[in-house]
């Protein structure tokens, strides 16, 4: 299936890997400050307290976008309400209804 997007965005799920990808880059900047703050290098403290910052606002992206992509292929699925839309079945029961309808039409 081909998920296009006007006004040449790229597609959710790109958005997605490229958001989780910041916050991997976000989160080893932090493991590389706390060691510096660790070996007593108070100065990593200030890039510490920013890598936090910007590790909550990758997070938040990250998650707002997997909320974003889980809607669309909801749409894409026919899912409304939590419940996918069975077309099959509706027309089989209408099909069924028609039936018994025009059976006792007649009697």
């Amino acid at each position: 299936m081909d998920m296009s997007f006007s006004g040449g965005e790229s597609p959710s799920a790109d958005l997605l890997k490229e958001t989780e990808d910041l916050y991997r880059e976000v989160a080893q900047e932090l493991a590389l400050a706390m060691q510096g703050v660790r070996q007593g290098d108070l100065t990593e403290a200030k890039a510490a307290m920013q890598a936090v910052k910007d590790l909550r606002a990758a997070f938040q992206m990250v998650m707002d976008e997997r909320t974003r992509v889980e809607k669309l292929r909801r749409q894409v699925a026919g899912v409304v309400r939590d419940y996918a839309l069975d077309f099959d079945a509706a027309r089989s029961e209408i099909g069924r209804r028609l039936a018994r309808l025009r059976e006792a039409g007649g009697g």
